[in-house]
């Protein structure tokens, strides 16, 4: 019997505002991945601490980290792919995530089954997609806590993660990371061979 296909995360990350729920239920269509939104996987007292403007802490973070790792865990094994909007703003929590593929080993960021995508835009046009939000009651998550989530952004460039302009269209933006994806794998396989 033919080993089993090893499925995929692909991780649309980001602050709040930048697109990631609109972006990643976009691409797991194109896909035909399943899409999760790591805001479905906070606890009520994660959300109500945004909803009052206070900063989650490592703390806060690591038990719904670990609940993300192991939903996406789950698809991997299973041989699907699935398409994960979520902030994943520091390195540790990337690793977190990473963990979910079980053949994953710290650092080899190009065999992962675990690949994220930031998406980028100015604090100024956060702000105002974030107060939009907020005015049509549709998030949790107050424009105060922006500059936190900006503050606690950190890529190391030996990650290898897709950087996406935010401020373009939706369909642009699943376009870019579509052609992006395939060059990548394209790549891969040939320095393979």
């Amino acid at each position: 019997m033919a080993p089993k296909k090893k499925g995929e995360v692909i991780v649309i990350m980001g602050v709040s505002g930048a697109g990631k729920t609109t972006v990643g239920q976009m691409l797991g269509k194109e896909m035909k991945y399943k899409y999760l939104d790591a805001d479905d996987f906070h606890s009520e007292s994660n959300k109500e601490k945004m909803g009052k403007g206070i900063p989650l802490t490592d703390e806060d973070r690591m038990p719904w980290l670990e609940s993300l790792r192991d939903a996406t865990k789950e698809h991997i094994v299973n041989g699907n792919g699935v398409i994960l909007g979520c902030s994943a703003l520091k390195k540790q929590y990337r690793e977190t995530l990473r963990s979910s593929d079980p053949d994953y080993k710290l650092g080899s960021y190009e065999t992962s089954a675990v690949s994220f995508v930031l998406l980028e835009a100015p604090a100024e046009v956060l702000s105002v997609r974030l107060n939009k939000r907020a005015a049509e009651g549709a998030h949790y998550m107050p424009a105060s806590l922006l500059q936190s989530q900006l503050d606690l952004l950190k890529i190391d460039e030996s990650e290898g993660i897709l950087r996406v302009d935010a401020t373009l269209s939706p369909q642009s933006i699943v376009k870019t990371i579509i052609i992006s994806i395939f060059q990548f794998q394209d790549s891969f396989h040939s320095s393979q061979c």
